[in-house]
């Protein structure tokens, strides 16, 4: 999720046991957020507010009154602001620039999109690249725009792309913040990394080559003979640069996120409203994602707090166990918690603390494998999900309003994560991690 969530989240010492029955609700948000929109969308259009917000006061009221635990509800409630402040303002930022394409739809061009994509997500983070880059892709797609377009979209730029900076992801940037050297994950990710793009862009060019065929050879050329490059709002490039440097601010608190958000007003009043006009801009995705994520942030803390209190009793002790299983959780939880809460069990397993910075490098020298396991897992998987990855369901709700085609919850799963997504990550850790 968001890059300052990571940051606060280091904040949480006090381990708490929740009862199990707890995370319930968790999975009841999750199971509405699949089932409803398809089964009764009328329903949820009109109560998913209700429904998020109700959910989730079970687990705050638990916690309040059950555990006592007032600060540790204060705790997830100054994570939420950060991560909706940080999302929100990649999202008003992104939103003042406009990418304008034509005649670029085809299948290798695409393919190239998504590579610089991925490669972009390492300099201004998955969610910066996917509202960056998620209007020009619907545009320079719309004649033939279909569902494979989005999930290949989440699987690159939102997740997998993201893997090679601490910039790039949360999970990286919380290892950074523990003392993983910035430049080591890139060292020790880069052939993972590159192996996993590749297969993926490998992937999406079969898929998107037979599905540029298909269209009318006069469409085709129609839509592809006049190639048209144009970039507007580049100043925004400036507030965006403002937003990713403040994310490496942790004192005095707050003064993070009133930069952040003052680089989203000043962007959003600087921006002229023809720009504004031909991104379509509305603040309907966004406010769609604050809803939903505050009944998200609070169900999931019994199910986070729960998994740290009893992550030594799982019997994992191989680094593919660490990449399944923090993978696993990383597609339907934050992946930034779940990324030290299984870094926390690896040098448990080897009797170092993590909070030690001469262990840290001992760890890194001896058991680094550990550490690749557990970044590639974090970050991979969050594609398997539109919950697995904060930027995931922004993308998903920005090619809603814009109408075009896209997967619901379990047609995004059934049809591109188990089947494609999954096999590779598979193979990848095979090739990397298997001994």
């Amino acid at each position: 999720m968001g890059i300052s969530l990571t940051m606060m989240s280091l904040g949480s010492a006090t381990i708490l046991d929740p009862h199990p029955i707890f995370i319930l609700p968790f999975v009841a948000l999750l199971l509405c957020i699949a089932t409803m929109p398809l089964l009764l969308p009328k329903v949820w259009e009109h109560h998913f507010k209700k429904i998020s917000l109700g959910l989730g006061l079970i687990t705050v009221l638990y916690y309040l009154l059950g555990l006592h635990a007032w600060g540790r509800i204060a705790g997830i409630a100054g994570e939420y602001i950060s991560f909706i402040v940080f999302i929100g303002s990649l999202f008003v930022v992104s939103g003042g620039i406009h990418v304008r394409t034509r005649g670029e739809a085809v299948p290798s061009i695409n393919a190239l999109y998504l590579l610089a994509g991925a490669i972009l997500a390492n300099l201004i983070g998955t969610t910066g690249a996917s509202m960056l880059l998620i209007r020009p892709w619907i545009r320079m797609n719309k004649y033939r725009f279909t569902m494979y377009h989005t999930a290949f979209f989440i699987f690159i730029v939102s997740n997998v792309g993201g893997c090679l900076t601490p910039i790039g992801d949360p999970p990286l940037f919380l290892g950074y913040l523990k003392g993983v050297p910035f430049w080591w994950v890139t060292l020790k990710c880069l052939p993972a990394w590159g192996l996993a793009v590749a297969c993926i862009v490998a992937a999406f060019y079969a898929i998107d080559r037979v599905n540029f065929l298909a269209a009318p050879r006069a469409i085709r050329e129609q839509q592809t003979a006049h190639e048209e490059f144009k970039i507007e709002g580049l100043a925004n490039l400036g507030w965006l640069a403002l937003i990713l440097a403040a994310v490496f601010l942790k004192h005095p608190p707050g003064l993070r996120e009133v930069l952040m958000a003052g680089a989203a007003i000043g962007s959003y009043r600087t921006t002229p409203r023809r720009v504004h006009e031909a991104n379509h801009f509305t603040f309907g995705p966004i406010k769609e994602v604050a809803w939903l994520f505050a009944g998200i942030f609070a169900t999931m803390v019994p199910t986070l707090d729960y998994l740290e209190c009893h992550a030594a009793s799982l019997g994992i002790t191989a680094p593919m166990h660490f990449y399944w299983l923090s993978g696993g959780l990383s597609s339907v939880l934050d992946n930034a918690p779940t990324y030290l809460t299984f870094l926390t069990a690896a040098f448990g397993l080897k009797g170092l603390n993590i909070d030690d910075s001469a262990q840290v490098t001992q760890f890194l020298h001896a058991h680094g494998i550990y550490v690749v396991a557990i970044s590639l897992g974090s970050v991979f998987f969050g594609a398997m999900t539109y919950i697995g990855n904060g930027p995931n369901f922004m993308v998903k709700a920005i090619v809603d309003h814009a109408k075009v085609h896209t997967p619901n919850f379990f047609l995004y799963i059934i049809r591109y994560s188990l089947p494609i997504l999954l096999p590779i990550l598979a193979f990848v850790g095979w090739v990397f991690l298997h001994k």
